[in-house]
């Protein structure tokens, strides 16, 4: 009898774990398939408005670079301890005229994001060197006339 109720409380917790894969989504569903109803040279700002919603993010030099983005993240089976896997990642670059007509579309999916290079210069601060050197040397002064006294 024991051995049977061991069985079936084992039994009713394990079917009472979630099957179902949790998905967590963050910016535009279906971006890839909504990327297809707007055209380049046909369709404007109120067209991608009424597709997309407000964009996720502008361009940062002028407001005529829409950018919309889609990010789905997954877990992994319990044996990886449930981590998560990043299943989409696509970013839609919309770039419009000064008529608000729709210019450029660039449509990037993980894939894509895995090609792009970066720069490897390092961008010097000269300001923040000024600063150290002058604060590293004023130091020294102070302590050259803390002795004289």
């Amino acid at each position: 009898m024991k051995l049977f109720l061991y069985i079936f409380i084992t039994f009713f917790l394990l079917a009472s774990c979630q099957q179902n894969k949790v998905i967590k989504s963050h910016g535009i569903s279906y971006l890839e398939g909504r990327a297809n109803l707007i055209y380049v040279n046909k369709s404007n700002k109120n067209d991608a408005l009424q597709l997309f919603g407000q964009p996720s993010t502008k361009g940062m030099a002028n407001d005529k670079v829409w950018i919309y983005i889609e990010r789905t993240l997954s877990r992994k089976s319990m044996l990886k301890l449930g981590k998560n896997y990043l299943t989409k990642n696509n970013v839609l670059v919309l770039e419009f005229n000064k008529y608000g007509i729709l210019a450029k579309k660039d449509l990037y999916n993980k894939e894509d994001m895995k090609n792009i290079t970066f720069a490897k210069d390092i961008t010097e601060n000269d300001i923040k060197k000024e600063n150290f050197i002058y604060s590293f040397l004023s130091s020294i002064r102070q302590k050259m006339e803390s002795k004289k006294k």
